[in-house]
């Protein structure tokens, strides 16, 4: 493979470096002013959506309610469980909930008892937080391995808005 040679840095000093990291802030500052002014146009819009919504969701809660009860009542007429209409179906399907009570347990424990338990969900996953503070040689004999490396970071000076209680 040919070694390709490294570029000179674009910056020169610590100084230039502070200057990169005033821009960076500035940038920062300008970009949150942004999306803040979006985030509120985009609640103002969705709140006026809602607004302009209601009357049409109400008609559409009423009719809904309207066709409901003629079609129950005149569920006979159905061929099968639903019917075809010009501007869409309308019908009955069967649906079966599974109602448990509050006390899980009770339930996980009826259903051991019983041999039922496909009927029971385990799952199991590592918790890397808690291998990670292992030693390094425990860690690889469990078919892990720690990657270390050391990743660059910056952070920007803020100023923040004095509490006038404190």
């Amino acid at each position: 493979m040919a070694r390709k040679r490294m570029e000179d840095p674009s910056l020169k000093s610590w100084d230039e470096v502070n200057a990169a990291l005033k821009l960076i802030r500035d940038n920062e500052i300008e970009l949150e002013l942004i999306e803040a002014d979006m985030g509120k146009k985009i609640a103002d819009i969705k709140e006026q959506a809602a607004e302009q919504a209601v009357p049409y969701r109400d008609d559409i809660k009423k009719l809904e309610l309207q066709v409901k009860e003629f079609v129950t009542l005149n569920k006979a007429e159905l061929k099968g469980k639903s019917r075809e209409m010009d501007f869409g179906k309308v019908g009955f399907r069967m649906s079966t909930k599974l109602m448990l009570p509050k006390q899980v347990e009770k339930v996980i424990k009826t259903l051991k008892k019983y041999g039922m338990g496909d009927c029971i969900t385990v799952k199991e996953s590592v918790n890397k937080d808690i291998l990670k503070t292992y030693d390094e040689k425990t860690i690889l004999s469990v078919g892990g391995t720690l990657k270390k490396e050391d990743t660059f970071w910056y952070e920007t000076n803020r100023e923040e808005l004095s509490d006038p209680a404190e």
